[in-house]
This record gives C-alpha cells, sequence and structure tokens, in this order.
C-alpha cells in the first residue's frame, strides 16, 4: 500500500521498481529474493511513518538496494550502471535519483567498518535491511546463504574473525554459525532508529535462543 499523499508519477515509478526487482530476484536462492525486498520494502514503511522520513525515498531504495549488491552480480560496476540507467530515465526527480543511489551505495554492511547513514532516509532503509537479517527469517537467510557459497553450518575449530577487511569477510573462511557473531549479533547495537532499535531487541534474543539449542543439539545434550 502506497502512501496516500504520492503522486501518480511517484506511483508509477514504484510500480515499476517493483517490476524490475521481482523480475530480476525471484529465482535467488540464497536469502536475496524478492521476498527479501519485500520484506524491507514493508519494514522501511513502518519505520519510516514512525520516523517521518520521505516515503518515496524509502520504499523506492528498499526496492532498488540489491538490484546492484556484488554479491548478486557477475559484474557489479556493470550492475551498478544498469541501476543509475534505471533511475535517471525512471522519471524520478534528480534529487530524488541521487539520494536513493547515495543510500543504496552506503547501506551495506560489509564487514562492519562503514560511516553511518548521513539521512533519516538512509537509516531508516538500513534498519529495515538489518531486521531482516536477524531473528527467525535472518536464520533461515544465513543457512540458505551459507549453502549457496557452500559453507559448512559449523566447524568448532574455525573460530569467528574479530576484525576483517572488506575483502576478508566476503571470501575469508566462514560458516554459517560463524556469520552470527561476525555480522548478526551486532546488528542490534547497530540500529539507528528508534523503531528499528525497538524491533531488533525481540529478534536477537530469538536468535540468543536458537544459538543455546543448537549447541545443545550438537553436543548432544538435547
Amino acid at each position: 500500500m502506497h502512501d496516500v499523499l504520492w503522486t501518480e508519477q511517484q506511483r508509477r515509478i514504484a510500480g515499476e521498481a517493483v517490476e524490475w526487482a521481482r523480475a530480476k530476484l525471484h529465482k535467488d536462492s540464497s536469502g536475496h529474493d524478492w521476498w527479501h525486498i519485500d520484506r524491507v520494502v514493508r519494514t522501511a514503511r513502518t519505520i519510516a511513518r514512525e520516523e517521518g522520513a520521505d516515503s518515496f525515498v524509502c520504499e523506492l531504495a528498499a526496492l532498488l538496494h540489491d538490484m546492484a549488491d556484488e554479491k548478486l552480480n557477475d559484474d557489479p560496476r556493470a550492475a551498478e550502471q544498469e541501476l543509475e540507467r534505471w533511475l535517471a530515465n525512471s522519471g524520478a526527480d534528480d534529487e530524488v535519483v541521487s539520494h536513493v543511489l547515495e543510500i543504496i551505495r552506503t547501506m551495506s554492511f560489509k564487514g562492519g567498518a562503514r560511516a553511518p547513514m548521513k539521512t533519516k532516509e538512509g537509516k531508516v532503509v538500513q534498519d529495515a535491511d538489518r531486521l531482516d537479517a536477524i531473528g527467525a527469517v535472518g536464520i533461515s537467510r544465513v543457512f540458505a546463504y551459507s549453502g549457496a557459497k557452500s559453507r559448512p553450518i559449523h566447524d568448532p575449530e574455525l573460530k569467528p574473525r574479530e576484525r576483517m577487511t572488506e575483502e576478508e569477510y566476503r571470501n575469508g573462511k566462514d560458516t554459517a554459525i560463524n556469520h552470527f557473531y561476525e555480522k548478526l549479533l551486532k546488528l542490534k547495537g547497530l540500529m539507528n532508529t528508534v523503531a528499528g532499535k525497538r524491533l531488533a531487541e525481540e529478534r536477537h534474543a530469538f536468535m540468543e535462543t536458537y544459538l543455546e539449542r543448537f549447541y545443545a543439539e550438537w553436543d548432544g545434550v538435547k
């Protein structure tokens, strides 16, 4: 459901963004499929209302945030150029296009050593994306992504990495369980908005409960 204050042009642009994102991502099996986008959009709407952010900028950025992601594209630069062309030809104002691109280019975790988001809208979309990486859905996505990348579920001898370069984060030795410590359990403390922090609390607690159960079953206790 779009914002009732949107113009007809904004509704058209958002609708075309939905079609493009769904067409490109619907077959993904790494946890970055169309339904991930759909969830992030819905969560961004909720947070944007509470934060008083520009709903159109938030929605467009949420819809397109994975279109040029390096994890999903063999040629990330070409994908980014395609994204730039799409936005330039969409009919959106130049200011909106610049804002959306700035959000998309700076919102990724990439090992955690990133500067804070500059705008309210950027904070909203980053929180919405990060919320989809934690909790029950986040757990599901960790194992989907690890399977897609041929990474093991768990190796007790392989310890989580405390600090990583972006290259190490993307391509270093990792397991699904280690990813909880290298990223997911850090996200609650990295939320930008009041709404994001509130929503992260229960999802974070669920992950902690899950890990306790996982280790008990791994050790044959349960």
